[in-house]
C-alpha cells in the first residue's frame, strides 16, 4: 500500500508520519506540502502514485481537491485534524498519528 501524508511545509508533521511508516512491511509512505515553500511539493504524480491520502487539516483537502482535481477524483483521503504545532518526531505527534492510521492498515 502507497501512503501519501501531506502538511503544508513538509517540515514536521508529514515527514513525522513518513518516519513512522517507512518502514513497516507491506507499506510505502512518502510526505509532501501543499505550501511553495515546502521541503517536498505535493504534484499531480505523487497524488497518482498514492493508494490513500492523509492529510493533517481539512485545508490541506482543500487545496488538493481544487489544484488535482481529476488526480483526487478517486483516491481516499483522511482529514487527520493534526494542527500545526508540533515539532518532528514529537511523542505526542507520533501517538495521534498511529492512532488515525492504524485502522486503515491493519
Amino acid at each position: 500500500m502507497n501512503i501519501l501524508f501531506v502538511c503544508s511545509r513538509n517540515q514536521w508533521r508529514s515527514p513525522t508520519a513518513e518516519a513512522i511508516y517507512k518502514n513497516v512491511h507491506g507499506i510505502t509512505a512518502k510526505s509532501a506540502g501543499t505550501s511553495p515553500s515546502a521541503r517536498i511539493r505535493v504534484n499531480e504524480s505523487l497524488i497518482q502514485w498514492a493508494d490513500m491520502v492523509f492529510v493533517m487539516e481539512d485545508k490541506h483537502k482543500q487545496i488538493l481537491l481544487s489544484q488535482y482535481p481529476l488526480a483526487m477524483q478517486h483516491k481516499q483521503i483522511v482529514v487527520m485534524d493534526i494542527p500545526d504545532e508540533y515539532k518532528y518526531m514529537n511523542k505526542e505527534l507520533i501517538e495521534m498519528i498511529q492512532d488515525i492510521v492504524s485502522p486503515y492498515i491493519v
